[in-house]
């Protein structure tokens, strides 16, 4: 008897040591169910994270806005970078397409350098010009050019016509002699005389000799970029940011 008592006593010795070499179950991690226990049930009222949603504590990505600096580096990148272009100046017609239509890549005149540059950030003045002129035909130059109605193919490439939708629709600004007033992405014309009329537009690189923001433009040796602000009368100075948030179609909104 005494032999089967010590037989028991150390068959639970046994069963102790087992219990403590034994490693303990982990912990479940914050956010972790226990094993086995059931998952957490949505209360009413309460919104079901869809797939993909921001982690409590994070903020939702907002909408994208384009600040009136945002664009205008966009204008002036793209400016700069026309320069790099093969164009032969061509004034001719070219029937074209309609919205988002354009000359021959290889082909334009100032206009088209502008037109380019603007459609690089997002605003087709093809249309806007075309459906400012179907609002208000009266308020540009058309006799100009015995012209009665507007045409979509041409009227945004004629300068005058440019003025003043510029006029209408963004900053006309004075006219300076101080060049410090032309900012990069300002829109200037000139009078080249006997009734000629040219477009470019200021960057950001500076002129060597004169300190001068330079001009983006196309007097008629493919597009250039060059001290020349003073080089002609300036008649007009701009700046057009494109249409109203609600009416823009492409690219953001802005602040």
């Amino acid at each position: 008897m005494r032999f089967a008592n010590v037989g028991w006593m150390l068959f639970a010795f046994a069963l102790v040591i087992a219990s403590l070499v034994q490693p303990p179950a982990p912990l479940p991690q914050p956010g972790q169910n226990r094993p086995g226990a059931p998952a957490p049930q949505h209360q009413p009222g309460q919104t079901r994270p869809s797939p993909g949603a921001p982690a409590t504590g994070q903020t939702a990505p907002a909408p994208q806005l384009v600040s009136k600096a945002d664009f205008t580096r966009l204008l002036v990148a793209a400016a700069v970078e026309r320069p790099k272009h093969e164009v032969t100046y061509d004034p001719g017609y070219v029937g074209i397409n309609y919205p988002g239509g354009d000359v021959p890549a290889n082909a334009g005149v100032c206009s088209d350098e502008i037109i380019r540059v603007y459609r690089a950030a997002g605003v087709d003045l093809q249309k806007e010009v075309h459906e400012d002129m179907v609002r208000d035909l009266t308020a540009y130059p058309l006799s100009r050019w015995k012209q009665k109605r507007p045409d979509r193919n041409i009227d945004h490439r004629r300068v005058p016509n440019l003025m003043v939708f510029f006029s209408r629709h963004g900053e006309d600004l004075p006219v300076s002699s101080r060049a410090e007033d032309y900012l990069p992405g300002d829109l200037v014309t000139w009078d080249l005389g006997n009734g000629a009329v040219h477009i470019g537009m200021v960057v950001d690189q500076k002129a060597v000799l004169t300190g001068r923001n330079m001009i983006v433009h196309n007097i008629g040796a493919g597009p250039k970029m060059e001290d020349v602000l003073f080089d002609w009368k300036v008649t007009g100075h701009y700046r057009y940011y494109g249409p109203r948030p609600a009416a823009r179609t492409t690219g953001g909104s802005f602040r």
